[in-house]
């Protein structure tokens, strides 16, 4: 007996559940990306280039790099980091591999252009990429809560606004700079056809992505609800195994399969295709 009471006063809680860890996450990631994209928007707002996209490459290379770009740069960089890292400590999901190219990829595009000091271009397809992402998480989160009407009407809105922005905004504005207005300004280069190649790479995961959002966004309006996401139906951690089953304490979790978990990435339970 008081070998059990000192157990409960030592623990008094469980270690917190899968589906808690991965609604903060979502609730972090939200945050980020809403304010991220404020801050882009207020700081390209004031700046040159935003209305007129050749003064990307005016003066280039010698272009001063102003207090504002650098915080939006290292923000940026560091989240992307930590989206990484956090793949080795979350659980490992069916799409770990593509996520983590990914991941890797956006560093990569990150930390070239800055080094090559196409900062002001960079600026524009960081913007443009973080003006859908909070939306996806603000569905999430209400899927969570189990708002699924307002998750829907947001995963549509997200949807819409991907598709324009990285199908319309970012091949006739960003990647027209790039090829078109970099090369009569400044002319080809070495590292120009590494940073323009890696931007086309880009385009066909947007294309990609754009099919399968919409037909996911699709299937929502004909349903009434965002389908099950299969990358869930993967085993959890050990440790919260040994947790589920060696305490008795009434606080214990009670779900130990891992169908109905919620994935902390592409969606909740009801996410993505069949």
């Amino acid at each position: 007996m008081l070998a059990s009471w000192t157990v409960v006063l030592i623990r008094p809680n469980p270690m917190p559940s899968l589906k808690k860890c991965s609604y903060l996450l979502l609730r972090w990631r939200f945050t980020f990306y809403l304010c991220i994209f404020c801050y882009g928007i207020r700081f390209l707002w004031s700046s040159p280039w935003f209305w007129d996209t050749r003064q990307c490459w005016h003066s280039y290379p010698y272009q001063s790099l102003t207090s504002g770009l650098y915080y939006y740069y290292i923000m940026e960089l560091a989240f992307y980091w930590s989206l990484m890292f956090s793949q080795f400590t979350d659980i490992k999901r069916k799409d770990f591999l593509i996520m983590f190219v990914h991941h890797l990829a956006t560093i990569g595009l990150i930390t070239f252009s800055y080094i090559n000091n196409m900062v002001r271009v960079g600026t524009l397809v960081m913007c443009l990429h973080d003006a859908s992402d909070f939306l996806l998480e603000a569905a999430k989160l209400a899927n969570y809560a189990k708002y699924q009407r307002l998750c829907d009407t947001l995963f549509v809105i997200f949807g819409a606004v991907f598709v324009a922005t990285r199908l319309g905004i970012y091949p006739f504005w960003v990647l027209n700079t790039t090829l078109f207005e970099s090369w009569e300004m400044i002319g080809p280069y070495a590292s120009w056809w590494l940073f323009n190649g890696l931007l086309l790479i880009l385009q066909v995961l947007h294309v990609i992505w754009s099919y399968l959002i919409v037909r996911i966004a699709f299937k929502a309006l004909i349903r009434g609800k965002v389908s099950k996401d299969d990358r869930s139906d993967v085993e959890s951690s050990s440790e919260e195994e040994d947790v589920t089953t060696s305490t008795k304490s009434p606080c214990s979790s009670n779900s130990s399969n891992g169908a109905n978990r919620v994935n902390g990435h592409m969606g909740g339970s009801y996410w993505a295709e069949e």
